[in-house]
């Protein structure tokens, strides 16, 4: 890259994408980026904007409606958060599990969901979490000089815009077009995502088979969250990878489970299901299909499981 920028306000980061006249490219850990910048995966990059010192992107929030986690905070930061633990284990397993210590230090889960891998760990949870994306983006009445006020994200308004940035919320596989592709706009930025606390008889878990010898990418991952009430289920979301060219909903799946009693024979049910709904692929840096078929009945059973177990915790 030829030129680095530090913005440290959503708008002056915003201004900077808008009215660069040739290639730009956001960083923030940057753990996937420069390597793919070194090794020529990715297109030559003239400014890099650094958006780590933009407090929107940065801010950890729990409120008995909604948990919001900025898009730039490091990852290690975000598995010490005691609300991310309590309320959202799925997203905690997933997190623990990218990459090492150092790389946690400065990874994020922006970036984690930017680089848009269909079997990205944090997507994965995320997905299962109902997880919903807060984007900024430029309005109309763009003005360089003007200053971006803070706004509360409600509920139920789900755009929020200020003299020169709009903020909407999204469901998460909005984000997505494709593998390595994302739907962000010229000049948009990641800002946040918004889960919601766990309530009596929910609970929710990730599991995740890897390579061996430190090599990181997964063989396959799940994420389940559950909502129990006796010993049925009443309600569940099941995501898997990969699985596809997007992080993948087991639908079909989550049908059969939806008001039936936790057993074996509906375990196997939904695993026939996501067999019928999904098309493994071999990949040389992975598995072959017939392994991945076998591994999804697998952490089904076990992710599942440790989800049911957690609905009668707190």
């Amino acid at each position: 890259w030829n030129h680095y920028s530090q913005p440290h306000t959503l708008e002056d980061a915003i201004r900077i994408l808008v009215q660069s006249p040739v290639s730009n490219q956001l960083i923030a850990g940057g753990t996937d980026l420069l390597l793919d910048l070194q090794q020529g995966r990715h297109s030559p990059v003239d400014t890099l904007v650094d958006i780590t010192q933009i407090p929107d992107l940065n801010r950890l929030e729990y409120t008995p409606e909604f948990l919001r986690i900025g898009a730039a905070v490091p990852l290690t930061n975000l598995l010490s958060w005691q609300p991310l633990q309590q309320n959202c284990q799925a997203l905690y397993e997933a997190v623990s599990l990218i990459g090492g210590p150092q790389v946690r230090n400065v990874a994020t889960l922006g970036g984690n969901v930017a680089h848009a891998l269909p079997a990205a760990d944090g997507a994965i949870a995320l997905l299962a979490l109902d997880a919903r994306v807060w984007v900024a983006s430029p309005t109309r009445e763009y003005g360089v000089d003007s200053t971006v006020q803070e706004k509360s994200e409600n509920q139920t308004g789900k755009i929020i815009t200020t003299s020169s940035v709009q903020i909407r919320s999204q469901p998460l596989l909005a984000t997505y077009l494709g593998p390595g592709k994302t739907a962000l706009e010229a000049g948009e930025i990641l800002v946040a995502f918004q889960l919601f606390p766990k309530k009596k008889g929910e609970g929710s878990a990730f599991r995740r088979v890897m390579r061996p010898q430190g090599v990181a990418i997964a063989i396959q991952n799940m994420a389940v969250w559950l909502r129990r009430e006796a010993d049925s289920i009443a309600d569940i979301r099941i995501a898997l990878g990969p699985a596809g060219p997007l992080p993948f909903r087991a639908q079909k799946a989550e049908q059969i489970f939806r008001g039936q009693k936790y057993s074996q024979n509906v375990i196997q049910a939904a695993h026939e299901a996501i067999l019928a709904e999904v098309h493994f692929r071999t990949s040389p840096h992975r598995a072959t299909a017939q392994y991945r078929e076998h591994l999804s009945g697998i952490l089904l059973k076990e992710t599942l499981e440790l989800a049911w177990q957690r609905t009668l915790e707190g």
